[in-house]
């Protein structure tokens, strides 16, 4: 066993050393295996990013209610006497003896992208200051919040970076209404940067929304106390309402989202795969020939078929490694930090990050690996079955 292991590593070193005679042939298959994990990491790390600008937007102690079948807000419905109910429910936290409940108006407005100059949908939230205290850990970098009863907003720091006209100061018309901006606010990278807030009964008469809202945000003494905010929902026939988490509502659009993203980046990216394989294939059938002579005289002097193929396959797997390591290398440089946005399930724009994590390197990695064992395989089986006494003959 010791021996075969040996001889292995002594055609693997072999052949190895043997690249830069054949080095136009397997930069090629470099490049087309670098190509095929660039692709794959590029939609990975798009994938995930959005999907933790989503997930991480959620609390488990706060409660979110939508109309009754809705699965995103703008889909939603809710009206001014179930906002009142829920103020009584059991198990909302008070302040100052008022409930943590916020009634909030979800529409869509137009925005231009600062990099194309394109229209774009953006979601103006309508809330009040009380909503606004709900989110954990907003905090202000520029200006001020809105005030009650003004035609102000505050725009999310995505939003900023992404859309011209919303730096502080700025005046601009949404729909039929001048806005002015006076802040700007971040929350850690979460899809809440995405948002433009403005108190929300400014926003219902300006969309003519007075008598309804679109969903209740409420938070909890604690998450222990969610199934009894849903049995009370469930038990009062004027609340037909949808109550679940807000950690478990962005979770879910994240991850509809992100299985799309992800849904289009691999079959991509396999279909890419299949042409570096064909270049792999013959590089490694044309290194074989090349040493044919070199593979028969070891043969003769006693190496074995088994270390001939494995040293052979490990031709290939390096150079998928190389490949690979140089495509991990390119995404994570060009992509990682990037700044993008897509549309949301409510049709509005996300600002998000992409992200390119060690366990995305390693799937696409991986895939690398599995394109440079099937070029290999072949090629090594050919190598290991060439005929001693024929190719020793030629020479």
């Amino acid at each position: 066993m010791g021996s075969a292991i040996r001889q292995a590593a002594a055609i693997a070193a072999m052949n190895v050393r043997s690249i830069p005679q054949r080095f136009w042939m397997s930069v090629s298959t470099v490049i087309a295996i670098a190509l095929v994990v660039a692709v794959l990491l590029a939609f990975l790390a798009m994938g995930n990013g959005f999907r933790q600008a989503q997930s991480s937007a959620g609390a488990a102690d706060i409660a979110i209610l939508l109309r009754d079948g809705a699965q995103t807000e703008i889909n939603s419905a809710v009206s001014r006497e179930q906002a009142q109910l829920i103020e009584e429910a059991p198990g909302i936290a008070r302040q100052d003896g008022k409930p943590l409940v916020s009634a909030e108006l979800y529409v869509v407005v137009d925005g231009t992208n600062r990099s194309n100059g394109l229209k774009s949908n953006l979601p103006l939230r309508g809330l009040s200051l009380a909503g606004v205290a709900l989110r954990h850990n907003i905090h202000l970098t520029q200006g001020r919040m809105f005030r009650s009863g003004t035609n102000e907003i505050v725009a999310g720091r995505g939003i900023v970076r992404q859309f011209s006209g919303f730096d502080v100061g700025n005046t601009l018309r949404l729909g039929q209404t001048t806005w002015t901006v006076v802040g700007v606010f971040e929350d850690g990278g979460t899809v809440r940067e995405s948002e433009l807030w403005a108190d929300v009964g400014v926003v219902q008469s300006a969309t003519d929304r007075l008598n309804f809202f679109q969903t209740i945000r409420a938070r909890l003494i604690s998450p222990d106390e969610m199934p009894g905010l849903k049995a009370y929902v469930a038990n009062d026939p004027r609340l037909k309402l949808l109550v679940q988490s807000e950690a478990d509502y962005f979770a879910e659009q994240a991850k509809q989202s992100s299985d799309i993203i992800q849904k289009l980046g691999w079959p991509l990216a396999i279909i890419m795969a299949i042409g570096a394989l064909a270049g792999a294939l013959n590089t490694m059938y044309s290194s074989v020939a090349a040493r044919g002579t070199e593979i028969a005289t070891l043969r003769a002097i006693g190496f074995g078929g088994v270390p001939t193929f494995a040293g052979t396959l490990a031709e290939a797997l390096v150079l998928a490694l190389i490949g690979g390591c140089v495509g991990v290398a390119a995404a994570a440089l060009i992509f990682h930090g990037f700044t993008a946005s897509t549309l949301s399930a409510n049709f509005t724009q996300v600002v998000f990050t992409f992200k390119v994590t060690p366990a995305l390197c390693a799937s696409a990695l991986l895939l690398a690996l599995t394109v440079g064992l099937i070029g290999g395989i072949f090629p090594a089986i050919r190598a290991a079955r060439l005929p001693i006494v024929g190719m020793l003959g030629e020479q």
